[in-house]
């Protein structure tokens, strides 16, 4: 028996994935000048590496992609580490 054999039964719970672009620190009276349309720039870009997160914890590892006019990740690499 495969290992996806021994977890078939599972495969059907969804799972809550993240993917973290970037962080940025705002003060309190930036947070409250936010409004609807508010654009919150950030230092990154298509093609930088990002962690792909399920549960906090980093199972893989991608970059940022433009396709038309969609933001994505394309995943590169899973985490193997323990």
């Amino acid at each position: 028996m495969t290992a996806e054999d021994q977890i078939s039964l599972l495969a059907d719970i969804p799972l809550d994935i993240s993917v973290e672009l970037d962080q940025r620190i705002l003060t309190l009276r930036e947070v409250l000048e936010l409004e609807a349309g508010s654009v919150i720039g950030m230092r990154r870009s298509a093609g930088e590496n990002i962690d792909i997160l399920i549960g906090g914890i980093v199972v893989a590892f991608g970059e940022i992609v433009i396709i038309e006019n969609t933001m994505g990740v394309r995943i590169t690499d899973f985490n193997t580490e323990d």
